[in-house]
């Protein structure tokens, strides 16, 4: 099997994996006419720190990462870092499938984000969405790209997404987030935490590689990958750039690392 569109179990079996989204540095750098901060000087400093992926999400607005980013990304990893996985995000009915066709990243994110939409907030509904997602799905395997879909943490849906050719799905983790926030030892946070698990198992029995993403961060992170079985990577950005405001961003990096490594100890 092609190993870029595998589910991906072998390369991070002991561990998780970690991917910078780096949204939010394009963010900061868009509100002037200039070239900083670099977003290819951001992901240099992340993988020199010890990140084994970058993650973008270009919206067709290009409100933060730019078409152009997405190529510098891409030209930068391939020359510098081939064995960082490159991940893109984004709605593949808006402008995903276009740069999907001409990066060929590792792994392309299917989001159903709207356009207006500040922030991803909710995962395909299947099967309603299968027939659409099925040939853009057996598009990126023939480009040699795996396809990751965002989704809810409904066990029932899993065999779905695998049924349409998905290799991994995403959990979108934004309620886990705010659980944790407002009270990490509720029944009710447990409650929410359990489904996710059972998210997570129903997913790697069907054969699916599982990632995890958005709302992490230092505080909830280990305690996630603790409960959570077989969570190949996670994709973090908003959190992680504004710790980076305090931190640094390559100590962030590190100690962001060192959260994933508490959890697999």
């Amino acid at each position: 099997m092609n190993p870029l569109i595998s589910s991906g179990h072998a390369f991070h079996a002991a561990t998780t994996a970690l991917s910078v989204n780096l949204n939010k540095v394009a963010l900061l750098r868009n509100t002037r006419p200039l070239t900083i901060p670099s977003v290819t000087r951001a992901a240099r400093i992340a993988i020199d720190a010890g990140a084994h992926g970058i993650t973008v999400h270009p919206r067709p607005d290009q409100r933060h990462i730019r078409t152009h980013d997405v190529h510098d990304l891409a030209e930068m990893l391939k020359q510098e870092h081939p064995h960082i996985e490159y991940n893109i995000e984004g709605n593949p009915f808006h402008n995903l499938m276009d740069l999907v066709r001409v990066v060929r990243p590792h792994q392309a994110t299917f989001v159903p984000d709207s356009v207006e939409q500040s922030t991803s907030d909710h995962g395909w509904s299947l099967p309603e969405d299968n027939e659409a997602l099925r040939p853009l799905i057996d598009e990126c395997h023939a480009l040699g790209v795996r396809v990751s879909l965002f989704m809810d943490p409904l066990p029932e849906a899993m065999a779905q997404a695998r049924a349409i050719g998905a290799d991994r799905v995403e959990l979108y983790t934004e309620a886990y987030a705010r659980s944790h926030a407002e009270g990490a030892g509720t029944p009710q946070h447990a409650a929410l935490l359990a489904c996710y698990t059972a998210s997570a198992e129903a997913a790697l029995g069907v054969g699916l590689g599982l990632n995890a993403g958005h709302d992490l961060n230092r505080d909830n992170l280990t305690a996630f990958l603790r409960a959570v079985p077989g969570v190949l990577e996670v994709s973090i950005g908003h959190a992680l750039i504004a710790d980076a405001l305090e931190l640094g961003l390559a100590e962030t990096v590190r100690d962001y690392l060192r959260c994933i490594h508490r959890a697999h100890a």
